[in-house]
């Protein structure tokens, strides 16, 4: 009976060919099974490309305006012309309505669209270009997703807000993870007064509402500086306040694990205790932590666009998500104009996309699931 109980532990954890699996194999062998998540994984991996190659993709820069172009309606592409099949080609425009900004397509000019243009130079990873994915021919324009108030695009603005409302939290994250980690560890590991004192300043810092202490930074910090950093700065403060919830639940799992035997086996051995809690202790909590980074990115993500939204966050010129959703405040404006939502759009497939890849996270790593 014990032979047959350990051959079946073993079959449990073979894989093609009775290789041993890591864990790591078999959580993403879990994953996969989970549809929803894989289509989360793959619709986040898009949207980061997108935004870290926002240069490449965008037809035009960030900052490029045409007052004549206000409200342009997305322009339609083509690809048959006098009921022949040609290259996809974009008409010109006329504004026929200026008060309404009402634009007809100008079927006397055609404009290619060429792949592979020469556009407006930048700099991307060290790399200074001038190379973009598609573009049209001076004086016409492309707008796939149509133009905001300024006649700026807003398939172009998308990418390159996307730098900021995707990766904005990433080191807010990184920062509150690290301090959360380390200190719930130590307060776990521990035990005793040292617990009692270090949970009654976390539940301290746990009790500062970080939404008010938003809003008083942003006044309090100098006017001069660019918004996205003074943003970045203020999201950075945050993360040194919000790691206490993450401390608490860590903790916990620290009190489990160091009853655990091999701990005690570290301790016999003349291990430090830094040592045991960074190298023994802490990684065996990393399934939860991985699992709490992906459900809390739309955190950050829902509140720079929040933020940004009500004119606290990223300002124009600067493009973010959530300022320029707020072009969509007015409903006049929305319901003549309603490619100004687009951005909302991007954020609810984003926050969505993450719920579903944490959610088989989850599933992914936590042990009592079948494998």
């Amino acid at each position: 009976m014990a032979r047959t109980d350990r051959e079946n532990s073993h079959t449990e954890f073979a894989g093609d060919g009775g290789a041993l699996r890591s864990p790591w194999k078999m959580a993403w062998r879990k994953l996969r099974r989970h549809k929803l998540a894989v289509a989360g994984m793959w619709v986040l991996i898009f949207l980061h490309l997108f935004a870290i190659f926002a240069d490449f993709f965008a037809p035009y820069s960030e900052l490029t305006t045409d007052r004549r172009r206000t409200y342009h309606s997305p322009t339609k592409i083509h690809i048959f012309h006098e009921g022949k099949l040609v290259r996809p080609f974009v008409y010109g425009y006329t504004r026929v309505d200026t008060l309404r900004n009402i634009y007809e397509e100008d079927k006397s000019t055609m404009y290619p669209i060429y792949f592979f243009v020469r556009g407006d130079k930048y700099n991307i990873l060290g790399i200074e270009s001038d190379l973009r994915l598609f573009g049209v021919e001076a004086p016409g324009k492309i707008y796939l997703m149509g133009a905001d108030r300024y006649g700026r695009d807003i398939f172009s603005r998308l990418a390159y807000g996307g730098r900021r409302s995707l990766f904005i939290g990433i080191i807010g994250l990184v920062i509150s993870l690290s301090i959360g980690m380390i200190y719930g560890g130590v307060s776990g590991y521990f035990g005793g007064w040292v617990d009692n004192l270090m949970m009654r300043i976390s539940e301290i810092i746990i009790s500062i509402p970080g939404f008010y202490l938003l809003l008083a930074l942003s006044a309090i910090l100098p006017p001069n500086i660019p918004s996205d950093r003074r943003f970045m700065l203020i999201t950075i403060i945050l993360a040194f306040i919000g790691w206490a919830g993450l401390a608490r639940v860590i903790r916990g799992m620290v009190l489990s694990i160091s009853r655990m035997e091999f701990v005690a086996g570290a301790e016999a051995i003349g291990a430090s205790q830094p040592r045991i809690i960074v190298r023994h202790i802490l990684p065996n909590t990393m399934s939860y932590v991985i699992v709490h980074a992906t459900l809390s990115i739309p955190s950050f993500i829902l509140s720079e666009s929040g933020l940004s939204f009500i004119g606290v966050g990223i300002q124009h010129p600067l493009a973010s998500w959530g300022n320029m959703l707020s072009e969509a405040l007015n409903l006049a404006s929305l319901t003549r104009y309603p490619w100004l939502l687009i951005p909302g759009f991007f954020i609810f497939v984003t926050v969505l996309s993450y719920s579903f890849f944490g959610d088989g996270l989850r599933d992914a790593l936590d042990p009592k699931t079948q494998t």
